[in-house]
């Protein structure tokens, strides 16, 4: 499966025309090398990728898939691509691969945030979308070993961890380091969002690429974290991107 891909500071950004065509691209993935590890890029990550090395390098291996979820991110690869691109929140990127785990029947282990919002997740996906979720444990485990163990029992096919970046991903790294076959997604806040225990930003901010400032104004507190969206801009417009 040809992906094209445009360079974001040593970031390899797919080009991807909807939700459906990076499904298609995690499968395929999973099918070719054994594993598929999605990374949802905004401007932090991309920032994040500049100053750690290791971080980049993971972003780098043949089973990652990197798609344009902020605004700056977006914006950057129309530039660069000369196409239109559409904005892919993975918290709704999340949700389309639990409609396809729960119509397929695919099983699903689930991995991160408190113990009582994962607990949700898993009732809720069954209930809505007949999700087999065969396994779970909230991001404050003990025993990351055994936890792997666990979900390498478990034959789940889908993976995905909620731990923020660059911990999900390192995490992810070492389940299929230990074997794991399976599609695996970094999946940040998306378990607190998809509960309602944390308010995404109405439609009308979403669609105007301004999800970030309503976050920003909703959680003053976030203030240092969206300054690498300045940096992210400046260093672009510098083309040191």
């Amino acid at each position: 499966m040809k992906i094209n891909n445009v360079a974001l500071g040593g970031v390899q950004v797919s080009v991807f025309a909807n939700q459906g065509a990076v499904i298609d691209a995690m499968f395929d993935r999973l099918e070719t090398q054994g594993a598929a590890v999605a990374f949802s890029m905004n401007a932090e990550m991309i920032i994040l990728a500049q100053h750690n090395p290791d971080y980049l390098a993971l972003t780098r291996q043949d089973c990652s898939l990197c798609f344009a979820d902020g605004i700056g991110v977006v914006k950057a690869v129309e530039i660069k691509s000369k196409q239109k691109l559409p904005r892919l929140p993975g918290c709704e990127l999340w949700e389309a691969l639990m409609k396809v785990a729960g119509a397929s029947n695919i099983a699903v282990f689930l991995v991160g945030a408190s113990a009582k919002v994962i607990q949700q997740t898993q009732q809720q996906l069954k209930a809505q979308y007949q999700v087999s979720v065969v396994g779970y444990a909230d991001g404050y485990f003990d025993n990351e070993q055994q936890l792997i163990e666990q979900i390498k029992s478990s034959g789940a096919r889908i993976v995905s961890v909620a731990m923020g970046s660059p911990k999900q991903e390192q995490f992810i790294f070492r389940c299929r380091d230990a074997g794991i076959q399976a599609i695996f997604m970094g999946v940040g806040g998306t378990y607190d969002v998809y509960t309602n225990n944390v308010k995404r930003a109405p439609v009308f901010w979403q669609k105007a690429g301004l999800e970030w400032l309503y976050r920003l104004l909703s959680q003053p507190t976030r203030w240092r974290r969206q300054v690498n969206l300045l940096r992210f801009i400046g260093l672009f417009l510098q083309k040191r991107l």
